[in-house]
């Protein structure tokens, strides 16, 4: 960071601002006090953050200090604020400690304190009839601490987008490289990220926005904010530790675990998740060693498959909760066996559908019967053909748990779901 030095003992012009019968700039000339004037401000009342004082040297503070002045007394001597190109060093100062993480309210608090003692300094000698010289050194102060602003927020906000695009392309890659089995010391160095020795591996599906059934919003733009807003709460959640391969329909997240972990994925973090995007999101969960992330999170996509075949609710889920639909889709004679039990209603899609109805109202004959438009003596007509069919007795709650695997043996079959 360099700030170019003005040179401050000139006379100034005919044209220059002139309070207390001198030159506006005149208090400022000796840079080097008023400098370390000012750096003694800085160290005393933005030290507790730490931000400046601990990872600057008082050599960069002083020639922050150095920089305002001259800026604010150039101003005075011009009658005019600084044009883009005499801030340039305000923004490259801004970006430098945009990547070392210094927060920008006190970087903007640092600039507004050095122009406010400067232009404390030009005015302490004013007297009754420079009301009008003030007035003009006050507007111009104000433009000045406005074209600061701008600028260094500008070069803050441009140099952290480009930190989080750095960062971003460096977590896909170590995240494509342990979904290929590749994660090697080697490549944590080259990325920066450290890698952890378990993850929990999940696989995450990413529902439509409500905006992207909207026949005047473009579906793929609607789509992209919803990810971004995705990628923004985890980012916040996961204080950027979390790995991502991530499209617009979902993808696969590794979340780090070790000593040092805060958060992992459980029911409140998707919750969290869910309120960043906007959209109910539904995740399998597994946990995984480095060196099994491939095969965990083939897993993990089979139960997420699961979870949308068996038309589940958003949420969280793990291998406990789809115990008996992984279970079936390993194959053998028996899952076979199961799934052509219901093979007799092929011909008949309302006993189908009359099934699904009363197992999924947990056997209430009323209300299948409302949601089926039907009266309940036809329900219970269609009941009693499943079993004639079948040799599924709805009535029981061995028929009922035999109908239950059933059908989702045959939903799994239909699907084609198979281990991978």
């Amino acid at each position: 960071m360099t700030f170019s030095t003005l040179d401050l003992s000139t006379d100034s012009s005919d044209s220059a601002l002139e309070i207390g019968g001198q030159p506006a700039s005149a208090p400022l000339r000796n840079a080097d006090h008023v400098a370390s004037h000012m750096v003694g401000y800085f160290e005393t009342c933005l030290a507790p953050s730490r931000a400046l004082r601990g990872e600057h040297s008082r050599g960069e503070i002083t020639e922050l200090a150095r920089g305002c002045l001259g800026l604010v007394a150039e101003m005075f001597d011009r009658r005019a604020v600084p044009d883009g190109e005499q801030l340039g060093a305000m923004r490259e100062s801004a970006s430098q400690w945009a990547r070392e993480g210094v927060p920008l309210r006190t970087i903007l608090r640092a600039y507004h304190e050095g122009v406010r003692i400067a232009f404390g300094l030009v005015t302490a000698h004013a007297k009754a009839d420079d009301v009008n010289e003030v007035l003009i050194a006050t507007d111009l102060v104000f433009e000045l601490l406005e074209a600061v602003t701008a600028a260094v927020s500008e070069a803050y906000v441009d140099e952290q987008h480009s930190v989080a695009r750095e960062h971003q392309t460096a977590a896909q890659t170590l995240a494509s490289a342990l979904l290929s089995g590749r994660g090697t010391s080697a490549l944590a160095r080259q990325t920066g990220i450290p890698i952890a020795g378990s993850y929990q591996v999940i696989a995450l599906a990413i529902p439509e926005h409500p905006d992207e059934r909207d026949a005047q919003v473009d579906t793929n733009v609607a789509a992209r904010r919803t990810l971004r807003r995705l990628q923004s709460g985890l980012a916040s959640v996961f204080a950027s530790r979390a790995l991502s391969l991530l499209s617009t329909k979902g993808g696969t997240l590794l979340i780090p675990l070790g000593a040092d972990t805060e958060t992992t994925v459980g029911g409140a973090t998707l919750g969290l998740l869910t309120e960043a995007a906007e959209v109910p999101l539904t995740a399998t969960v597994v946990t995984s060693d480095t060196d099994r992330i491939p095969e965990s999170a083939d897993q993990a996509h089979e139960l997420l498959n699961l979870v949308q075949i068996g038309s589940r609710p958003p949420g969280l889920y793990q291998m406990a909760d789809l115990a008996v639909e992984y279970q079936l889709t390993r194959g053998g004679p028996a899952t076979r066996r199961i799934a052509t039990i219901l093979g007799p209603l092929d011909a008949h899609p309302e006993l189908f559908e009359t099934m699904r109805a009363y197992l999924g109202n947990d056997m209430n004959r009323r209300l299948t019967a409302r949601q089926l438009y039907v009266h309940p003596n036809t329900v219970d007509y269609r009941l009693r053909r499943i079993t004639q069919l079948t040799s599924l007795d709805l009535a029981t709650s061995a028929g009922i748990s035999q109908a239950a695997i059933a059908l989702l043996a045959r939903d799994l079959d239909r699907s084609v779901v198979r281990p991978r």
